[in-house]
């Protein structure tokens, strides 16, 4: 089942009843000239069970802690914005699997060639994918393809990064922006990436959840400060997914230091965008399901390689 992304970006009340989100609008419901009648009829209601992302962009949204629980026992993400109106904080909860117990330890347990092995063949797919990306575009892919074919156990060349480097240096090339360097901080479009990118890192977080795991305990990524290095371990072979939804937004409306309402909706389409993984198209929410599910079982000895899609 895919599951919804929910994005509120004005004042909302939301509420819980009967496991249905309830979203009201408080002009609705703070106006004395308008029936009982109607200010029910004027909210929404949404089934808690349907719901994996929900994306709260405005200040004045107020929830309750019945609904705070009851998406946290259906392992819905729950991402807050800052007054900037970028993604800042990341709610996730606590107990996402029955077998969590036993799939921590062997996440703890995994040895560090084990690790190695899983970073190198996540960074050969990630390449692999960037190299399509060239492709779709009408770019040469030659050298990418050819360094997806050198990376080493654990990455000890640094392959990932010569391939960053050339990446960046010519994907946004065709569409006038020249020299563009990747950078949180830095020019557009990079806010349109930032966005995308902390979409993946929930949907990710959330997947490695429910599949058993701490998304502290990074397979590569090592930060003490970071409490998501498994979720940014694990989303590098799907952010060229991100990058072309970029691409797209750019073709059709150049960049801009804002990001609109019409980037914003086309960006959180995300989650469901169709993907091919081991033969089969599926939404990548659920393939990124299937990866956290295929390192888990990787900590366990049941699997050789991790399951990425392939672009």
């Amino acid at each position: 089942m895919i599951k919804r992304t929910l994005y509120f970006g004005n004042p909302a009340y939301l509420s819980l009843k009967d496991n249905q989100l309830i979203i009201r609008l408080p002009e609705v419901v703070k106006n004395n000239t308008v029936t009982e009648a109607f200010k029910k009829e004027a909210q929404a209601t949404i089934p808690i069970e349907d719901i994996g992302i929900v994306l709260l962009d405005n200040q004045q949204i107020t929830v309750t802690h019945g609904v705070l629980n009851a998406l946290q026992q259906n392992n819905v993400a729950i991402i807050s914005c800052d007054a900037t109106h970028h993604p800042m904080g990341l709610m996730l909860p606590l107990n996402g699997n029955t077998l969590q117990n036993e799939r921590y330890r062997t996440q703890i347990e995994a040895t560090e060639p084990l690790k190695k092995q899983l970073w190198a063949a996540t960074i050969t797919q990630k390449i692999k994918n960037q190299a399509s990306v060239f492709k779709r575009h009408g770019m040469d892919a030659n050298y990418l393809i050819n360094l997806s074919r050198n990376v080493k156990s654990g990455d000890s060349d640094g392959v990932e990064a010569t391939a960053a480097s050339h990446y960046w240096f010519h994907v946004f090339k065709p569409y006038n922006i020249e020299n563009f360097k990747r950078d949180r901080q830095g020019l557009p479009p990079n806010n349109y990436l930032n966005y995308g990118y902390a979409l993946l890192r929930a949907t990710m977080a959330r997947c490695i959840v429910g599949a058993g795991l701490l998304p502290t305990l990074g397979i590569h990524h090592a930060n003490k400060y970071n409490a998501y290095c498994l979720a940014d371990d694990l989303m590098e072979p799907y952010r060229p997914w991100v990058d072309t939804v970029v691409i797209n937004i750019i073709q059709q409306n150049g960049v801009s230091d804002e990001i609109s309402k019409d980037v914003k909706t086309t960006l959180l389409g995300i989650p469901v965008l169709d993907v091919m993984m081991d033969g089969e198209t599926s939404p990548l929410m659920n393939a990124m399901q299937r990866t956290a599910v295929s390192i888990s079982k990787c900590f366990a000895g049941e699997l050789r390689k991790p399951l990425y899609p392939e672009f």
